[in-house]
């Protein structure tokens, strides 16, 4: 896989290490402590076009945009390939410091408020045509929201405090709140609080065994191909201020918010959270407690399906077969109640 060098031009489409199919562009958002900020926007360039005879998909005229989760980027060519058959336009965003959108010297993952990324999703929606700054009176394409781990939790907070911007939220195990539950993330949030005061760049016991890596990567137990350096085995670092920005976000959803639009969660039937290797970690969620994300997704509105695939790892859409196959079900059999309808 090619690497992204740095050297492509804001506004101008580049191909993207995906290759053929697949072009990026490189999002501007200013400066901070330790330098250039951009995010990077993909998007999917089908090649066969739609007739106008052929039967229409069920996300024709949609746009979507999926946001990754920690320790991640958008790698998955065909889950862009679903929505581009389902008749969508779809668009992948590597947030500030993640992906392609890291340069060095920069803390990887690094904000202390999920509501830092709102720059990030206001400027590849002006891009895709959905800038809150639109005519008034234009009607553009509706827009569906594709959100896995911290990604599904980013999402649900920017879609409550936008309401009437996205007509849906598809949410792929998002972190809604903390694997040791509610007590323990409020026993957590003020010792992290003081450690954000105290040291916010400190670093914090790195808990991540490498087990989902190689649940995951072709190399090892897995099936895909994804850059190491993009998507470290161990994982990113992780901080104290960093922390208590994702403790706030969980705080928030379990207060109950209200993102404005039919939601969709996509879940594992079970978790496997144990710190040797068991062969039941290629067919289960190693990250979340999925009961808790359940039941929590209930927290983000008043039309709210969620689904349990079984055999599903953490990311649904790099599940085995049949897994991946029954959460690609899922979302069509969703789509077919719930998609938004465009002109």
């Amino acid at each position: 896989m090619a690497e992204f060098d740095g050297s492509e031009q804001p506004d101008q489409w580049h191909p993207d290490v995906l290759g053929d199919g697949f072009e990026q562009l490189t999002l501007p958002l200013g400066t901070d402590d330790e330098g250039e900020v951009v995010a990077t926007l993909v998007r999917h360039t089908p090649r066969r076009r739609r007739w106008f005879w052929e039967a229409r998909g069920a996300a024709s005229d949609v746009d979507v945009l999926f946001v990754h989760g920690w320790n991640d980027y958008f790698f998955n060519r065909p889950l862009a390939e679903f929505w581009s058959n389902a008749g969508a336009r779809f668009f992948a965003l590597d947030l500030r410091k993640y992906g392609r959108s890291l340069r060095p010297g920069q803390t990887p993952g690094y904000v202390t408020d999920l509501a830092t990324y709102d720059a990030d999703i206001e400027a590849a929606l002006a891009q895709m045509g959905h800038a809150v700054t639109d005519v008034p009176g234009s009607r553009p394409r509706p827009l569906l929201l594709l959100g896995h781990s911290t990604g599904g939790l980013t999402l649900s907070l920017w879609a409550a405090r936008n309401h009437g911007r996205v007509a849906g939220l598809v949410l792929n195990s998002p972190w809604l709140e903390f694997q040791g539950s509610r007590v323990a993330r409020e026993a957590l949030a003020p010792v992290m609080s003081w450690g954000a005061r105290v040291n916010p760049m400190g670093p914090l016991p790195n808990v991540d065994l490498g087990f989902y890596a190689r649940s995951i990567a072709r190399e090892l137990d897995g099936e895909w191909e994804y850059s190491h350096e993009w998507r470290p085995d161990r994982g990113f670092a992780v901080h104290p201020a960093w922390l208590t920005g994702i403790l706030a976000g969980h705080a928030k959803v379990a207060a109950g918010i209200d993102v404005g639009a039919p939601v969709l969660t996509l879940l594992s039937a079970r978790s496997t959270l144990q710190p040797r290797w068991d062969d039941a970690m290629l067919s289960s969620d190693i990250v979340l407690v999925v009961d808790d994300i359940a039941q929590r997704a209930l927290k983000l509105g008043p039309t709210v399906a969620v689904a349990r695939i079984d055999g599903a790892l953490h990311d649904v859409f790099l599940s085995r077969e049949p897994a991946r196959s029954a959460a690609y079900e899922a979302v069509a059999h969703w789509l077919r109640g719930y998609a938004p309808r465009g002109r």
